[in-house]
Parts: structure tokens; sequence; C-alpha cells
């Protein structure tokens, strides 16, 4: 099958599942419960997570998925061949709370690297799509990352693991950035922050997420010319593109300076601890 094929079908089976989410917040006929402890799911993200499967089945038969809810074996990222990366609900906790920073994220990756991203932010109307080497779009219109140049003038996206203990290493970062960039954003869907940097709306993002939250939106911003990378250097056993430990997408102009600041920040914490 065609790429522009798969992105088509790709593009609305994430509509459906937009579609799906809606749905459930208008009846609000859902359950809450919490995995690991402290992380939040909820039927919808589970029904979802299944539609998304069957659909893909139906078009893909027996090609790898590596979705949050129903099959995150992550031994799967090591396979070569035709993978899908798939986080039905990006933003459980603004879906519960009723908030708008939800989206559907679809990545198809082969031999490791992602080759179409979906994010589709069902609240928002908007979907953005990119393949590898054609760009990036919303709604159908080519968008294009900020130009910012300075630090000083840059908005920066971040966000915080469910972990409470995992949090306070994650605070120099911040007091870093707030004091060298313009403001900080915490929305609450990583895929949606990768892609309001590739439109412009964002300058930048950094944070350590799993590859269904990143997959789909690193292509998007990459492809809208956002430089992506990783603080420190990925590990050989998994993709780049896959690998979203200290993550870090900005306009080109401002990665090199917003990494050192990270770093440094790092840096501090191991000389003062």
């Amino acid at each position: 099958m065609q790429t522009a094929q798969r992105l088509e079908i790709a593009i609305d089976i994430a509509q459906q599942a937009g579609q799906a989410i809606i749905d459930a917040r208008q009846s609000q006929d859902f359950s809450q419960r919490y995995k690991a402890g402290n992380e939040l799911v909820t039927d919808t993200d589970v029904a979802v997570d299944t539609l998304i499967g069957r659909a893909l089945e139906e078009h893909f038969p027996n090609e790898a998925r590596l979705t949050e809810e129903l099959s995150p074996d992550r031994g799967a990222i090591e396979q070569s061949g035709a993978l899908w990366v798939v986080d039905p609900i990006d933003g459980t906790v603004n879906f519960a709370h009723g908030l708008v920073h939800v989206a559907v994220s679809i990545a198809w990756v082969k031999d490791g690297q992602v080759e179409i991203g979906v994010v589709h932010a069902p609240f928002l109307g908007e979907t953005f799509t990119a393949v590898r080497g054609q760009g990036a779009w919303l709604n159908g219109e080519r968008i294009r990352v900020s130009r910012a140049s300075q630090l000083t003038n840059s908005l920066v996206a971040t966000g915080f693991p469910y972990r409470r203990d995992s949090r306070p290493p994650l605070i120099r970062r911040l007091a870093a950035v707030l004091e060298y960039c313009q403001d900080v954003r915490r929305n609450g869907a990583a895929a949606l922050d990768l892609c309001n940097v590739a439109c412009g709306r964002l300058d930048a993002y950094y944070e350590s997420v799993s590859p269904w939250d990143f997959a789909a939106g690193v292509l998007i911003a990459r492809e809208a010319g956002a430089r992506t990378g990783h603080l420190y250097e990925c590990p050989s056993s998994i993709p780049e593109d896959l690998y979203g430990e200290n993550l870090l997408v900005s306009a080109p102009d401002i990665h090199g300076d917003l990494a050192k600041l990270l770093v440094r920040a790092d840096e501090d914490r191991h000389e003062t601890g």
C-alpha cells in the first residue's frame, strides 16, 4: 500500500476515535481507575484503543502495534518492519477533567523510523499530519516552526511524571527555563505540545515521555522545520525516533542554547546533591 493511502486511513481512524472521545465526554458514562498506583486511565482509553486496534487490523492485518493500553510491550520497538504506535487518548487527565487539550496520536514506523504521523485534537477540531520528507500540515494547510532566535523571547512547554517522587529533579530545569526564557506552558498532552511547536504556537518542548506520547508529534514537528533530538546520547538498542527520554524539540536557532541550559541545570543538581 502506498504511503499516501496509509496516511488517509490513519487520519480517518484518528477522527473516528476522536468522535468516540467526544461522545464519551458528552455522556459522562465512563469509570476511572489508576494503573501503577498513580496514572489515571478511564474506560474510554481502553474503548478507543480497542476501536483503533480493530481498524488497524482490518486495514493492515498482522502489522505490529505498540499502544498505551492494550499493547504496551516495548519489545515491539526492537522489531524490524512495520509498527503502529498509538496513544488512544493523549491527555487522559485533561479528558477526565473536561479540558480541551486531548488528542489521538497515531504513528506508522518502518524499520525504526517514523514515516507517518497523525495527531487529532477532537475538542479543538484540529488534525495535524506529516509524512517523512513531505512537510507538515494542520487541517490541510502547511505549517512551519517559529523563527525564535533567543531564549529570552521563547515560550517553552514541558510536562511532569505522575510519580511525585520523580518530580523534584525536574524542578531545577524548570527554574532555569523560567529564569532565562519568556515563560513556560504545561498543557498535559505531549503530542499536542509537539504539534504546537510545529505550527509556531510554542518555540520549544522538552520532557521524558513514552513512545506513544511523542512518535507522531515528533515527526510532525521535524517536518515543520523543528530541530529534534535528545539532551543525552540515546542507547543503541532503541531507534532514536522511539526513544523518549530527555527529548528536546524546538525552533532550530534556540535548540543548542536550550540544550545547554537544561544540561547545566542537571549538572548543578548533581553538584549540590
